[in-house]
């Protein structure tokens, strides 16, 4: 039988990345190209003994549970927020969500009717910029600077397009990895307000900071090294905690405690996650209540410290960065430019002129190697000239082997032109 598919999902169906995840499942292949976090950092041992207090608790935990996420948690997160961030929200304004892919797509869905301009930093998320194009939103790049999105391109574009929303990472954006400056920060605030555009706030990559050297090896023109992201306030704190109606806050525990519990959130305005709240019933009824109960004891268990365990990530992050570092400087990598991360999971790589992403890619992955082409990150031709280098996942030697085996791609396309 022949299927007619949505013209929506083409895009998607021909996108590179479930090849390179594909790939991924093969035996020595090695990939910088995915979202993962470092799997040997996970607290299994302690999640195992948290399982156990769960299930122990009776069979109630196997049971549907509240559509909005298990209510402890959510009481955890308020408490954490407020204690950590001064950010004051109560539990009934936050969902929890299936990751904040979920969360995402949820206030997409709610708000974004075919051809409605959204506009989003650029480059940005490639999940955020797949569920838009889905949805047929006129996705608007807005353009940035080393303290964040530039101001009067923003307002701009608000005067041209009168968008309902923004998308913005103002914490370690990804792929970038860049820090918005506080200054910065207060003055787009403030323009969202006075144009009535909701700024929809990924906070995902947020609690993995580094601390910079004074010494900068940027090679970007805009780059600054950047050294404590708690500094600076979310956009959702500068807001009184969606008490403006200004922002929506999402993240997850993804990147910091372990992908396979899926366990996201939106917080904001009461009417927001209201809406959210009606979509999400009708699209998984609720997130799994087993995996929140989990989650939820071992954040609470005496064993666990989750400061310390952040505290973990960051040096363990900032030390793999430091080597992809290092190995940019090698030969192969000579006529690239890059910006130096503050935070996150990425490295953003400007290839050498002429050459495409893309193409790099298909000859890449033959070697056993992948890495994400920025064109899945970026709206319009920006992307084709650069690579998202993911360094937290692959160990060592894979990072080691990865990045020569790229590395003697690019060489071998630049000999040839």
């Amino acid at each position: 039988m022949q299927y007619s598919f949505a013209s929506r999902t083409a895009a998607m169906l021909a996108s590179p990345v479930r090849h390179i995840r594909e790939n991924a499942r093969r035996h020595s292949f090695i990939s910088l190209a995915e979202e993962l976090p470092a799997q040997e950092l996970f607290p299994v041992k302690l999640l195992e003994e948290a399982a156990h207090d769960v299930f122990g608790s009776g069979p109630d935990a196997l049971q549907y549970g509240e559509p909005e996420g298990y209510f402890p948690l959510r009481a955890w997160l308020a408490g954490e927020w407020e204690q950590r961030k001064g950010v004051r929200v109560p539990p009934g304004q936050i969902l929890l969500t299936t990751g904040s892919q979920q969360a995402i797509d949820l206030i997409i869905r709610l708000m974004v009717d075919e051809r409605d301009p959204v506009l989003v930093e650029n480059p940005t998320s490639p999940g955020c910029l797949q569920v838009l194009s889905m949805q047929g939103a006129q996705i608007v790049p807005v353009e940035s600077d080393g303290e964040g999105v530039i101001p009067n391109k923003l307002e701009a574009l608000m005067i041209r397009y009168r968008p309902k929303l923004f998308f913005a990472t103002p914490t370690f954006t990804n792929p970038t990895g860049s820090l918005w400056s506080a200054a910065r920060r207060q003055e787009i605030l403030d323009l969202c307000r006075h144009h009535e555009v909701l700024v929809v706030e990924d906070d995902s990559y947020g609690e993995l900071h580094f601390k910079q050297k004074n010494e900068s090896h940027d090679k970007s023109p805009h780059g600054q090294s950047r050294k404590f992201a708690e500094t600076y306030p979310s956009l959702f704190a500068l807001d009184h905690a969606g008490q403006g109606g200004q922002v929506l806050y999402i993240g997850s525990f993804n990147k910091t405690v372990a992908p396979a519990l899926r366990t996201g959130w939106a917080a904001g305005p009461a009417p927001l996650i209201e809406g959210m709240y009606a979509l999400k019933q009708l699209a998984d009824m609720q997130s799994s209540t087993m995996n929140q109960r989990l989650l939820f004891q071992l954040l609470t268990s005496s064993r666990f410290q989750w400061h310390e365990h952040l505290a973990m990530l960051n040096k363990e992050y900032s030390t793999r960065l430091q080597l992809i570092l290092e190995l940019l400087k090698r030969p192969f990598w000579k006529d690239v430019t890059y910006h130096i991360p503050s935070g996150g999971m990425y490295v953003w790589v400007q290839l050498p002129d002429g050459l495409d992403s893309a193409l790099l890619l298909k000859a890449a992955l033959p070697k056993g190697v992948a890495f994400m082409p920025g064109a899945l990150c970026a709206v319009g031709s920006e992307g084709a000239s650069h690579i998202r280098l993911n360094f937290s996942h692959p160990g060592r030697e894979q990072l080691l082997m990865g990045m020569n085996l790229i590395g003697e791609t690019i060489s071998e396309f630049t000999a040839r032109s």
